[in-house]
């Protein structure tokens, strides 16, 4: 039987960011995909605060040097590498100096939302594409987590659907309780639309609030997890009327991945 190929996009990964269940849920889900042999890629953010030194990232020059379209802008995506510690397991960090470089990830010393965590989000989920295109590697399953990959179902089913390498692929998506208050700048809508997608095909993101964002994410993906007790039940109403099959979060004690494994042998058929 061919090893699935499973690529994981999150804004989360334990020892890296471990803020909330995400962090831990990512980090025990790619070691039960390495258990079963699963090809694997992951992908998150390259945010100021992870320390690079004690973490020994170092940048992949051969996958560096893609640019990001950002409006009028074209912005360089770096790309660096670590391996989680005592798995061999390589997370890839996608990095700009303008968007990540500042020493906190989302929020500033005093816990003001930055203004522009809406370019950054857009940046990180195009350039998540882009790298995937020149990885030359078609993942079966793409998994999200964390409001900071909202985009990234969305971009899969309209910009990317033609794309060979991601022509075949599912797309989960995972929920949590990490939500903000806040509302992405007036820009938002501009810059993440591509050219060839509809307008109003990014109706259910306008808003910029993580309401609408993650009722976007669960209306382009294929299936939707719950990866917190917390989850806004609101939102589980929304992907039940959009017909997505949905795994409970069932605690996280010894075994709890196994629905993931289902759910993804279901969405998977035969393969």
């Amino acid at each position: 039987m061919q090893k699935k190929r499973m690529l994981i996009i999150s804004q989360e990964i334990n020892p890296y960011l471990d803020y909330s269940n995400m962090g831990k849920i990512v980090n025990d889900l790619c070691k039960n995909l390495q258990n079963q042999e699963a090809e694997l890629r992951i992908l998150m953010p390259r945010f100021g605060n992870i320390n690079e030194r004690r973490h020994r990232l170092h940048e992949v020059v051969r996958l560096s040097g893609i640019n990001i379209t950002m409006g009028d802008d074209d912005m360089p995506l770096l790309i660096k590498v670590a391996s989680i510690p005592g798995v061999r397991i390589q997370v890839y960090f996608l990095d700009n100096e303008e968007f990540f470089k500042r020493k906190n990830d989302l929020r500033d010393d005093k816990g003001k939302f930055y203004d522009d965590n809406a370019e950054r989000m857009i940046f990180f989920c195009k350039g998540a594409m882009e790298i995937v295109k020149k990885f030359a590697w078609p993942p079966d399953v793409v998994h999200c987590h964390g409001w900071m990959t909202s985009l990234i179902p969305f971009y899969l089913k309209t910009a990317y659907k033609k794309e060979p390498v991601f022509a075949k692929s599912k797309v989960v998506y995972s929920l949590y309780d990490n939500e903000f208050k806040e509302t992405l700048n007036k820009s938002f809508a501009e810059l993440a639309l591509l050219e060839n997608v509809k307008p109003t095909e990014f109706d259910l993101f306008k808003k910029g609030n993580h309401q609408s964002l993650m009722e976007g994410a669960i209306a382009f993906a294929d299936g939707i997890v719950a990866g917190s007790a917390n989850v806004d039940a609101k939102l589980l109403e929304f992907a039940k009327s959009k017909k997505k099959s949905v795994v409970p979060f069932n605690g996280m004690e010894e075994g709890y991945l196994d629905a993931y494994n289902e759910f993804y042998k279901k969405m998977l058929g035969a393969k």
